[in-house]
């Protein structure tokens, strides 16, 4: 486990962090979506700890819960080779900060969360479907989302048969 990082967000945030999780070896802050930003650029801009890398944005459904959707970001710091992943919990409705202005990278994949679960982003450069078509009800990976069946054609009429090349 990353020791430094955990020690370091404890003393600089210590009444911004809702939770701490450590799991084989990696650490996970659950935290205020409205301290994201804050905590992100500290991360990323301490000297010693250097979290350079946004590998992942994602989010979670959970329909039972109060606050349904968790964000998830995976960070990484390149130099020190550690991990170190941050969650906010959000309502049904609720937005969460971009976090387009600590890592550019952030656009395309909260583009994502927002296109699958619903989950919209403040002050996000470009927030638009990105996965699906712009006419598209609804958010696929919501676990309410309803489950149907569709032909695929795979780039042909069905009711022709396809050219097999010998």
């Amino acid at each position: 486990m990353d020791s430094v990082t955990l020690k370091k967000l404890k003393e600089k945030f210590s009444d911004l962090i809702l939770e701490v999780i450590e799991f084989r070896g990696e650490l996970t802050f659950i935290i205020k979506k409205e301290d994201l930003i804050k905590v992100c650029q500290f991360l990323k801009s301490d000297p010693e700890l250097k979290y350079n890398f946004l590998s992942d944005v994602c989010g979670v459904d959970f329909p039972q819960k109060e606050k349904r959707f968790e964000v998830v970001y995976n960070l990484y710091s390149v130099p020190n080779r550690w991990r170190v992943r941050l969650k906010v919990r959000v309502r049904e409705g609720e937005s969460v900060p971009s976090a387009t202005s600590v890592w550019s990278a952030a656009n395309w994949m909260e583009r994502e969360v927002y296109d699958m679960f619903g989950v919209k982003f403040d002050n996000h450069p470009d927030l638009r479907r990105i996965l699906m078509p712009d006419d598209w009800i609804g958010h696929p990976l919501r676990k309410d989302f309803p489950l149907t069946k569709e032909e695929i054609t795979f780039g042909y009429n069905k009711d022709e048969k396809p050219e097999i090349l010998e």
